[in-house]
């Protein structure tokens, strides 16, 4: 059974940063390509970043390229979001998935300006 569970979420001013990490298991982590969306209160779920099963590629939505940079770690089974010069718009709960089918139940980043 595949699970996934968020931390790091928290409250901060803007232009402060933060670090998400997603715990895994129940698959085999190395096979699989692993992301992050996220959704606002009243908007749809939006992709974030994702990073390939080898970790060599990864990619990011244009609101957060150059501020944002998803990693992951093979062995721990992990993968991490560190979120720098954070906005208010990024204000939103944030998910880990598997290959955009398994999902966690999320995390709340809060922005404030």
């Amino acid at each position: 059974q595949v699970q996934l569970e968020e931390s790091g979420g928290g409250a901060v001013q803007a232009g402060d940063s933060l670090r998400l990490s997603c715990a895994t298991s129940g698959f085999t982590f190395n096979d699989y390509i692993m992301g992050w969306f996220r959704q606002a209160p009243g908007k749809e779920r939006e992709f974030v970043a994702a990073i390939k099963w080898y970790g060599g590629t990864s990619f990011y939505a244009d609101s957060v390229k150059g501020r944002f940079t998803i990693s992951r770690d093979n062995a721990k089974n992990t993968v991490v979001l560190q979120m720098n010069s954070l906005k208010p718009e990024d204000t939103a709960v944030y998910y880990c998935t598997v290959n955009f089918v398994s999902w966690g139940q999320g995390t709340q980043v809060t922005v404030s300006s």
